[in-house]
């Protein structure tokens, strides 16, 4: 309802993309659906489940506070500095709550505890990655949304699997939302998520990733959220060996690329990508189990070493594949 609304008022609200060289709409489309889907979340965490959302108000509080920055940005354009410092700020708010990666996992009998410092450093820094990565993959319709159900979905069996409350609201809900936003972002798209969204969306699932290291080794969540991260990773060192910024805009990423020289429509590629996160998140979930039953590091190890692997892959089929085209379009 609320994503109808602002569909319906979008031009009177200021809410709507405009097409540039990046886009693959032809035509203004509303945009901001992100305000009503997080909206409805809010609602509904307040009207079904109120007493955890006094017992984690912090975490709501953090949520909210990167859910402000993604509006104000919806409807004028903040620099990309101003989005981190704002994510670092509500890290910091958990953080002070408690709620940080204070662990490497354990490896080798040893429990890798970080000092408190060492852990809000690295919670800024993997949570405003992860924020930023499913923000930056919101490039085609229905992309960002179904992926991140798939990963909302594994977090899910999680929290049920260790009888977790707050994992559990905070996954299910989140599903909840974002599929109705999903039945007007299916291409072809009647609107977008925009940052209120994306930006939301992404810092949920690093809170929700945070709270699940209580339960698993943190190498699993590299393959529960894999398609997010591995993207941005493929980018983002693209573009430093090209001696450009990590966060200039273009059209590089793997959907981009796969829309562009895999011949393939915006619905077949969001399909595939989505296949690809189940592959990665199924993977992910054995691992956790592995390791958690078994205790053995050597699993988490060969994981780790596995992911990068994966990485160095993507990274050279999709390079390679740019490389090639641009070869062509000279000749």
């Amino acid at each position: 309802m609320f994503v109808k609304i602002i569909i319906k008022y979008s031009h009177f609200l200021d809410l709507y993309d405009v097409p540039n060289e990046r886009s693959h709409h032809c035509s203004v489309t509303p945009s901001g659906a992100g305000i009503g889907f997080i909206l409805a979340f809010f609602i509904a965490v307040i009207g079904f489940e109120f007493s955890i959302f006094l017992e984690f108000w912090y975490i709501f509080l953090a949520i909210f506070t990167v859910f402000a920055v993604g509006v104000y940005d919806d409807r004028n354009d903040v620099s990309a500095r101003l989005k981190f410092l704002v994510i670092f700020f509500a890290v910091f708010i958990l953080w002070l709550n408690g709620l940080s990666i204070n662990t490497l996992g354990i490896w080798y009998g040893y429990n890798i505890t970080l000092f408190p410092l060492v852990a809000l450093l690295l919670s800024m820094f993997a949570i405003s990655g992860f924020t930023n990565a499913l923000n930056l993959i919101d490039g085609i319709d229905g992309l960002s949304s179904s992926v991140s159900l798939v990963i909302l979905l594994f977090f899910t069996f999680i929290g049920f699997e260790y009888h977790d409350t707050l994992i559990i609201i905070l996954s299910t809900f989140t599903m909840a939302t974002i599929s109705g936003f999903l039945v007007w972002n299916w291409n072809p798209a009647k609107i977008f998520m925009g940052d209120s969204g994306s930006l939301t969306l992404g810092f949920i699932i690093g809170v929700i990733s945070m709270l699940s290291l209580n339960y698993i080794h943190p190498i699993a969540i590299l393959y529960l959220a894999a398609i997010p991260i591995l993207d941005t990773l493929v980018v983002m060192v693209r573009r430093i060996r090209r001696k450009k910024s990590p966060f200039s805009p273009d059209k590089t990423h793997i959907h981009h690329i796969m829309v562009k020289f895999f011949d393939m429509n915006v619905k077949k590629t969001v399909v595939f990508l989505v296949i690809m996160q189940i592959v990665f998140s199924s993977i992910g979930y054995i691992i956790l189990d592995s390791i958690n039953n078994g205790g053995n590091s050597n699993i988490a190890l060969f994981s780790l070493f596995g992911f990068g692997f994966m990485f160095i892959i993507f990274y050279m089929i999709f390079t390679g594949i740019k490389k090639r085209q641009i070869v062509l379009d000279k000749i």
